[in-house]
């Protein structure tokens, strides 16, 4: 598209804002719809009988109505009901002269980088502050004559959804990965993953060798007698177990948020919950601290343990990690960790982390939040009733290998999902600079 004939025009030439403002108590008497966004699509969504406590304008049929905090991304339409509306004062809304300008070439124009260039150089600020229409009336663009302007639009609408089309591609093929996950996570949990030997120790085994561990710590006193079950948690069997496994319920087989007996004087680590990542990674940083500093009033972290964030939305964006490289082994963190440690050599860590990662293990935790929106967390009960399937010692290894091994294969297909998408991104930027900036 080599354009030669532009012309520099302010936007106030072809576009005139409408005044009117209203304040909330007049707002709610006139008992109009009110605008709930602009997408990014261009699409305006209404909100019926909706009372406002904030200003707003209003915005009749035909009226350019953008939002001047997303102006760049897309946030701009013509609006088409019968009825007049209205709008909070984040957006801004204008009448247009027809015979100056196209207003699907200037919605295109506003995406572009030649824009964002616009008002990075003419305004403090850039294109990150809210555009108010003052300011955004005053620009000077590039602008050609309305029959090439419709003309490349047309041109853009043609390319663009192509790569519209490719851009939703790689975001279905984003969402195929964590279904994916999913997939490998519960058939982990679930026994289906790996192959069982019944040359493996059983399970059963390894409850005895719990059951001596637990005693021989509540007789030293380093844990105390844990308490009985919820009635009728026994009954509920999630899956066929294979052979070899046995249901446990998750405080039988670890102890949870245990406490350490270390000198002040000795370094730690100390993991705040922003440490901690989210998703299906297993990464943490730490910062060095005294055990003194931080023994009251943390959680008690110790090498290998596991832990989960218990509080919203932290516990749903999976910040759940395993313990690994611990300034001498120890540490603390936030309150809002659910801790676990095992008894001995028994259960391994990794094996744990695939259950919490798992969509049926946050779903039930879903289910069982208390407390005020905002802040609700995980009950404990949920946690140490929870119904397990656990398998041998040997074949936890080979789960958690197995598991490793097509994780590492997901994130690949993600990285290059992500790239994909960063790509479709470029492709766009260099067609809307091709259309929009002179030749």
């Amino acid at each position: 598209m080599k354009i030669n004939n532009f012309s520099n025009v302010s936007i106030s030439s072809f576009l005139k804002e409408r005044q009117n403002r209203f304040k909330p108590d007049d707002a709610n008497k006139m008992n109009l719809n009110r605008l709930e966004k602009i997408d990014f699509l261009g699409k305006i969504h209404i909100l019926e009988n909706k009372k406002t406590k904030t200003g707003m304008i209003l915005v009749k049929k035909g009226d350019l109505v953008i939002s001047g905090i997303n102006i760049e991304k897309g946030a701009v339409a013509v609006y088409t009901g019968e009825e007049d509306v209205l709008a909070t004062i984040h957006y801004s809304s204008y009448s247009f002269d027809r015979s100056k300008i196209d207003v699907e070439y200037f919605r295109w124009f506003l995406r572009s980088k030649v824009f964002k260039d616009i008002v990075n150089s003419s305004i403090k600020g850039g294109i990150k502050t809210e555009l108010k229409p003052k300011k955004f009336l005053s620009l000077v663009l590039p602008l050609p004559d309305l029959d090439t302007q419709i003309y490349i639009r047309k041109k853009l609408d043609s390319v663009v959804k192509e790569i519209v089309e490719l851009n939703d591609t790689n975001c279905e093929n984003y969402e195929l990965v964590q279904k994916l996950r999913q997939a490998i996570l519960q058939e982990a949990v679930s026994g289906k993953l790996v192959p069982q030997d019944p040359n493996d120790e059983p399970a059963s085994e390894l409850l005895q060798r719990i059951k001596a561990e637990k005693e021989k710590l509540i007789k030293g006193k380093k844990i105390k007698k844990e308490k009985p079950l919820q009635p009728d948690a026994e009954n509920e069997i999630l899956f066929q177990q294979p052979k070899g496994w046995k249901w446990v319920h998750l405080q039988e087989i670890m102890q949870i948020n245990p406490r350490n007996y270390l000198s002040d004087e000795i370094d730690i680590s100390f993991i705040p919950m922003n440490l901690i990542e989210d998703g299906f990674t297993d990464k943490h940083k730490s910062i060095k601290k005294k055990w003194g500093e931080v023994k009251y009033g943390f959680t008690h972290l110790m090498e290998n343990d596991v832990v989960i964030a218990k509080i919203t939305p932290c516990f749903q964006n999976r910040k759940s990690a395993i313990m690994r490289n611990l300034v001498n082994g120890y540490g603390a963190g936030t309150t809002e960790l659910y801790v676990f440690r095992s008894y001995g050599n028994t259960i391994i860590p990794e094996f744990l982390l695939l259950l919490f990662k798992s969509k049926g293990f946050i779903n039930g935790g879903i289910d069982s939040f208390k407390g005020t929106a905002g802040q609700q967390r995980v009950k404990r009960e949920y946690i140490e009733n929870l119904l397990v399937g656990l398998p041998p010692y040997n074949e936890q290894i080979r789960i958690a290998s197995q598991s490793a091994q097509l994780m590492k294969l997901c994130d690949d297909l993600e990285e290059k999902t992500k790239e994909n998408q960063k790509n479709s991104k470029l492709l766009m930027e260099a067609v809307l600079r091709e259309a929009f900036e002179p030749k």
